[in-house]
């Protein structure tokens, strides 16, 4: 499985009654599809995978698989207790998605045997392939990550974490096992901020929440990254970025929040955010205005 390009996530959108809209889910991920993407990520962090059921998540696994139509891989999140990690890999599955994110287990924090045995169940639950999601309760250590390498159903590893010594120890022990097809990712929040510093890890890839609110402007960053245009990236960075990342920290979950609030200004009206997120305020709608603006501006549109 191969991935070239910004890694999307697109939002999930509810209507007013609360239930998914997947019309707008549709015309959500079509439009961004000219933008390039590597890979689309639907029912994932940005997608509120911790907010959907089983049905939910087979339902926008669909929507995407539909309107991809084999363009790009389509990796669907799975996670949270066992047996709802393994329906959902099964709804994905018959939902004709290509692999499966591996999110955290719910609440729990296991020895390290236990999250590879949580993984090999995940992947063990359908045909699908699967990446590794290393954040939060769920961290890997290099000999878990080999050993789990040495499974051919996993096929990747999303670093949510931060900690890049020791995202540099599983890469390196990755490698010597000899997988060749195994991918990386940066994971963390808004990654752009640091995927300078994962390029220099041997992580290549990273997730973009910004690329479903304004892919213009993060498919500027990533030509620019891809390109070596320093000037041009950092300035992307110094102008768009870190003030999202300053506005995003000043509320918890506003990584999705944000992106949500973002969409529907630009005019797609996908909902709100489910509890226990909450919605910017007014005068934080007034900063993400002004800071999109800037953004499009450093984009060139």
């Amino acid at each position: 499985m191969k991935f070239d390009g910004v890694l999307f996530f697109p939002v999930t959108p509810f209507t007013a009654e609360g239930t998914v809209d997947v019309e707008l889910l549709k015309e959500h991920i079509s439009s961004r599809l000219p933008f390039r993407p590597g890979g689309v990520f639907p029912a994932c962090g940005t997608g509120e995978f911790h907010a959907l059921s089983i049905e939910e998540v087979r339902t926008v696994v669909a929507a995407a698989v539909e309107v991809v139509a084999g363009q790009v891989p389509v990796v669907a999140g799975a996670g949270g207790p066992l047996g709802h990690a393994i329906a959902a890999a099964r709804a994905a599955e018959e939902a004709g998605a290509d692999a499966l994110l591996v999110l955290p287990p719910y609440l729990v924090t296991g020895p390290t045997d236990g999250l590879v045995a949580y993984i090999e169940a995940v992947a063990n639950a359908s045909s699908l392939p699967v990446i590794v999601y290393h954040r939060g309760n769920a961290k890997f250590t290099a000999a878990s990550m080999a050993r789990l390498a040495a499974n051919p159903k996993v096929v990747g590893f999303k670093d949510g974490l931060g900690d890049v010594g020791l995202a540099q120890e599983i890469v390196s022990a990755v490698r010597a096992t000899g997988r060749q097809d195994f991918a990386f990712f940066n994971g963390l929040l808004t990654a752009e901020l640091t995927q300078g510093a994962y390029r220099g890890l041997g992580i290549p890839l990273y997730s973009s929440a910004a690329f479903a609110m304004a892919p213009e402007i993060a498919k500027a960053y990533y030509d620019a990254y891809e390109a070596g245009d320093e000037d041009r990236r950092n300035a992307l960075l110094e102008g768009f970025y870190a003030p999202l990342v300053r506005l995003r920290d000043q509320t918890p979950g506003f990584g999705v929040s944000l992106i949500k609030a973002g969409l529907r200004l630009g005019g797609l009206p996908v909902g709100s955010v489910r509890p226990p997120l909450v919605d910017p305020t007014e005068e934080q709608l007034v900063q993400l205005k002004a800071i999109l603006a800037r953004g499009y501006e450093l984009a060139g549109r």
